[in-house]
Parts: structure tokens; sequence; C-alpha cells
């Protein structure tokens, strides 16, 4: 995965939580610490996101996304 983001935290998708257009999606970097992002229901898909897949915390600026490998 290349990004120009530097701050890339390697996490387990905890829970998504679906809305009507966008999800919630809580990363557990380690045990009690957690991500959450709001991302859209289309996105959760074409990154294939389910719980207990691994994921990675994007952040830069002030944005929080979601990548897989």
């Amino acid at each position: 995965m290349k990004i120009s983001a530097r701050n890339v935290l390697k996490a387990k998708v905890k829970k998504i939580i679906p809305g009507s257009v966008n999800s919630e999606v809580i990363l557990e970097l380690s045990p009690g610490v957690e991500v959450t992002s709001i991302i859209t229901k289309d996105a959760v898909s074409s990154l294939g996101l389910i719980e207990g897949k691994d994921a990675y915390a994007v952040v830069k600026s002030t944005d929080v996304m979601v990548g897989v490998d």
C-alpha cells in the first residue's frame, strides 16, 4: 500500500455499524485501544471490510481513513 500519509496504524475491524449512507467502523489497535471512522457503505463493501479483518487507520491532517492490503 503506497500512500502519502505517515500515520498508519495497523488494527483489526472490531465492529461495523451500518447506516443508510455511511457506516461507522471501529478499529481495535490493541486491547482497549480503538479508533472510529465514518466511511461510506460503498467503501466498506469495496474494501471487503468484515469484523475480525486486518485493516489500517490512516491519519492525515483532519481525516482518519481506512485501508487494507
